[in-house]
């Protein structure tokens, strides 16, 4: 008897052969269809019923997440009433692996009657679908992965993908960037890394710890404590950053003997430290601090003409839930 292990990855290269076949078989088809919906004036309404239905749902969610405006509409649903939210510049995407769903074949018509575009997702290509919508695209598989043959498995694998390559398209072809991605997934942990700016989560203002350059250590170090920030910034007159004094600097400092008090602060600063931009994104910053030899906690902020306008810590980003 096949062992569980051998026979998952036996479904595994089914689905993953079925997604060959559908790579190889994409054609000029696909180019319509990507062409239709990034041009279309509304929005596109998925139908689809049974496990269809529930890919084309994904689907829609999909397009809506990448900047395609797009509804599932359940077809029984949709002949009792739901119909109201189709309108003019809409465009009709129909999923069925037969392609003769009929309550799916009878919501076609509804969008046939009010002109509007379809596009047919089917896994038969001579099917009632296939024939009536005004682009198919071949879903087909030659087997489903289920060992007897008959779970929607491989079709809907094939759909699904389908399905992603169609957003992708799209989402490309309307010039859809990742800052307007962070517009439409505002929480979570993906809304943060693409929303926040360094200039949202630097200390600025009061408490932004500078010190002149030249400015002896004992007041240094009064600044270092009473503004919390783990460093001081050097400037000089002009305003212009000439180094970092942080926390680790003070440790080494102590540790060599020395007597620091009657010390300038520039004898000990990090000359020409590591900064970032304020319109940088706050994920950046983060990667500025990580991906080094040495680990930093702490960043100057400069703003578009180099002058210091904050500092962002690396407390500050993961508590921003960076």
């Amino acid at each position: 008897m096949i062992s569980c292990l051998d026979l998952a990855k036996e479904l595994i290269r089914k689905e993953i052969a079925a997604l060959e076949c559908l790579c190889d078989r994409i054609g000029p088809e696909f180019e319509m269809a990507a062409a239709l919906l990034s041009r279309m004036e509304g929005k596109v309404i998925s139908t689809g019923l049974g496990k269809s239905g529930i890919v084309a749902g994904k689907i829609s969610a999909t397009l809506s997440s990448t900047g395609t405006p797009s509804i599932f509409i359940h077809p029984v649903e949709a002949m009792h009433g739901d119909l109201g939210i189709i309108q003019r510049g809409d465009v009709g995407l129909f999923l069925s692996n037969s392609g003769e769903t009929g309550e799916v074949v009878q919501l076609l018509q509804m969008f046939k009657r009010l002109g509007l575009k379809t596009i047919a997702m089917v896994g038969k290509i001579h099917s009632t679908l296939a024939r009536d919508c005004d682009i198919c695209l071949d879903a087909s598989v030659d087997s489903e992965a289920c060992p007897l043959n008959l779970a929607p498995t491989s079709s809907t694998t094939a759909a699904m993908v389908l399905g992603d390559a169609l957003a992708g398209c799209i989402l490309t072809l309307k010039g859809f960037s990742s800052e307007d991605f962070s517009r439409l997934h505002p929480s979570g942990a993906l809304g943060r890394r693409l929303l926040f700016r360094v200039k949202d989560l630097m200390h600025s203002g009061a408490e932004l710890p500078v010190a002149m350059s030249g400015t002896p250590m004992r007041d240094a170090l009064v600044m270092l404590t009473g503004k919390a920030m783990g460093a001081v910034l050097v400037v000089s007159h002009a305003g212009d950053l000439l180094g970092i004094f942080t926390d680790g600097d003070l440790r080494r400092a102590v540790q060599s003997g020395e007597n620091l008090l009657d010390r300038e602060i520039d004898s000990l600063m990090t000359a020409n430290p590591v900064v970032i931009e304020e319109s940088r994104l706050a994920v950046e910053a983060l990667s500025l601090m990580e991906n080094r030899p040495s680990q930093i906690s702490v960043l100057p902020v400069l703003d578009g003409e180099s002058r210091v306008v904050g500092i962002i810590r690396l407390h500050d980003l993961v508590r921003a839930g960076l």
